[in-house]
């Protein structure tokens, strides 16, 4: 549902602002807590048993999961923090610590890719006869457990870049444990040591491939790049083919946080303000056709205005 006030400044012109607001994001907070009690858990489990069994896979695994209790800690933070209201300092609140929650992340993440990188190639050089069984056994209960944590992140992940995040490591988790099991059945049935190091540089392959594209989004949603989920250009063409609108200037869409999208534009419109059902008009539009929830329109009447000619 949208609001709008609008006030004459000149003769020349009229300012005029449209808000929209999108539904609040949902609510994750007890899929946090369980997916972190669960992790937590299961960290400590499968960090033991790879050290007692000279599995590095395991510890490989164990280290992926445990950057991702830190990760989902720091996203439960920020989905918290992202719902304080605005203050005089921060008019629009702290939604865009959901920002830097997922660039937060992303770095978590690489330095768990360099640190496991590390031991691996240790464990080449100075190899180690892992036991086959607990290999299968451990990451069995990771495969059980990083599941139903995804699970619970899924009908999130399309909107949101934090729960897609932590969708996508639960599911990585989940398929490498998978990997875990394949390499202890391996070993069992072979006795190459060799296969546990290079399952290890397949978790490794496997997580930099999820980082890559957290780090990505996150960095351009850092950046204030128009969001994906928003299509520029034709928002572009909505407003400039609105009735009585002569020209547009100055357009711009950014994230304000993982969620939630503003935009600011000029319109030049000669027979001057239209009044506000027409400002109720774009905030409607903008929100259910380009998901954009919070919209600050100008309206001028002078066309120069539109070359940045303004008297």
């Amino acid at each position: 549902m949208g609001h709008a006030h609008s006030h004459d400044e000149s003769h020349s012109g009229a300012h005029s602002h449209g808000h929209g607001h999108s539904h609040a994001p949902a609510d994750f907070g007890r899929a946090f807590a369980i997916g972190v009690v669960l992790n937590t858990g299961f960290v400590i489990v499968e960090a033991t048993y790879g050290f007692l069994s000279g599995s590095m896979a395991l510890v490989a695994d164990a280290g992926h999961n445990l950057s991702d209790v830190l990760g989902l800690l720091i996203a439960w933070g920020a989905s918290i923090a992202a719902k304080k209201p605005p203050s005089a300092r921060f008019t629009f609140g702290l939604k865009s610590s959901t920002i830097l929650a997922a660039l937060a992340n992303a770095v978590l993440l690489l330095i768990a890719i360099g640190a496991i990188l590390y031991e691996t190639m240790h464990r080449f050089f100075d190899p180690v006869q892992p036991e086959g069984w607990t290999m299968i056994w451990v990451a069995g209960i990771g495969i059980v457990i990083n599941t139903a944590t995804a699970l619970m992140f899924m009908r999130g992940r399309k909107h949101d870049l934090n729960i897609r995040g932590a969708f996508l490591h639960m599911a990585a988790d989940a398929l490498v444990s998978v990997g875990v099991v394949i390499a202890g059945a391996a070993i069992l049935l072979t006795g190459l040591v060799v296969i546990d190091p290079l399952v290890s540089l397949v978790i490794v392959a496997v997580i930099a491939w999820g980082t890559w594209g957290l780090l990505k989004d996150s960095v351009k949603l850092g950046l204030l790049a128009v969001p994906d989920s928003v299509d520029d250009q034709g928002v572009r063409s909505y407003l400039s083919g609105l009735p009585g609108v002569e020209a547009i200037h100055d357009l711009h869409i950014w994230p304000m946080s993982t969620t939630e999208t503003a935009l600011t534009a000029h319109l030049v419109m000669p027979a001057g303000h239209p009044g506000d059902a027409f400002l109720h008009e774009i905030a409607d539009a903008l929100e259910h056709n380009h998901g954009i929830g919070h919209a600050t329109v100008q309206v001028e009447r002078d066309r120069q205005c539109a070359e940045g000619k303004c008297a």
